[in-house]
């Protein structure tokens, strides 16, 4: 991994499920907001999506969602009212995303974004890295803690951030329906961040990811056995992680899930929620989980 993989990629041309992600998401530090953006390059499909939310505490998700998108080549789109750039400012240190794209408010979580009132989601954002760059063992992917700093808008609404977060970029074959996953970011209240992620395939054990002390610096995690308990519209609701040692208590607080239709018709959601982490020795924090629900997975 070096400075040129915060680029773009060359894309393989025999895999139509080939893709490029960058992924970002922020948390309130008292876990009463969160966000996301992700960005991804499907040349293969001749389509690029963006995701893109805001959710909290006493309101509703605000979800920015586009499969419709035209292929790009790289990170920043302007298509069908969306206008989203990805600038990297200082390779491995500092990132830049700016956005404004047609949201919908969604009372519900696990229902239909598209039946949602229309408004504008924007976003002025800057992720400086914090604690280090975790390379994945095997793939092409690297995951970065972050703090994160800007303003995000709702119509007219305007939210200042300032809180912990995480970004990631992956380019490889990206699969969402052929199998699940759980992976899951976080810090808690004394500083530690952590991160993990935990393959659901039979006889595969894979489930890589970091821990940042509060005097640092990041080094791999040892081991991570996530499991959580479902709420009547299939969302995860509550449950444990098992991560380096930490023996966590997970809530989903506030939930934004993205559906996915296949080229082939498969469907699968995933999960994604704000969640509380409560350490059995008193420490608590939030972050990010999703949880990958692909088709047959209940």
């Amino acid at each position: 991994m070096d400075v040129h993989d915060e680029g773009t990629h060359e894309p393989d041309a025999g895999d139509r499920l080939w893709n490029e992600s960058w992924y970002l998401d922020w948390t309130a530090r008292d876990g009463s907001l969160g966000g996301y953006v992700r960005l991804g390059s499907y040349p293969g499909l001749d389509a690029f999506w963006l995701w893109a939310c805001v959710v909290g505490e006493g309101r509703p998700l605000v979800m920015a969602l586009d499969h419709t998108l035209p292929a790009a080549p790289g990170p920043s789109i302007a298509a069908n009212g969306v206008r989203a750039d990805y600038v990297v400012e200082d390779p491995f240190e500092a990132v830049r995303v700016t956005m404004s794209a047609p949201a919908r408010v969604v009372e519900d979580p696990a229902a239909d974004p598209a039946s949602g009132s229309p408004v504008t989601l924007g976003c002025d954002l800057v992720w400086e890295t914090a604690g280090g760059v975790y390379p994945y063992p095997g793939v092409s992917r690297y995951e970065v803690p972050a703090r994160v700093a800007g303003t995000v808008t709702v119509g007219d609404e305007v939210i200042l951030v300032n809180g912990p977060g995480e970004r990631d970029h992956s380019w490889g074959h990206r699969d969402w329906w052929a199998f699940g996953w759980v992976w899951t970011s976080g810090r808690l209240d004394d500083g530690t961040a952590f991160h993990a992620t935990r393959v659901r395939v039979e006889g595969l054990d894979y489930a890589p990811g970091f821990v940042v002390p509060p005097e640092g610096p990041l080094r791999q995690a040892e081991g991570f056995a996530p499991e959580e308990d479902l709420g009547p519209n299939g969302l995860p609701a509550t449950g444990r992680m098992v991560l380096d040692g930490m023996d966590l208590a997970v809530e989903a607080l506030h939930h934004a899930p993205v559906a996915m239709t296949a080229p082939d018709g498969r469907t699968g959601r995933l999960a994604r929620a704000v969640c509380r982490f409560e350490a059995r020795d008193g420490r608590a924090g939030y972050g990010w989980t999703e949880w990958n629900q692909p088709p047959g997975v209940d």
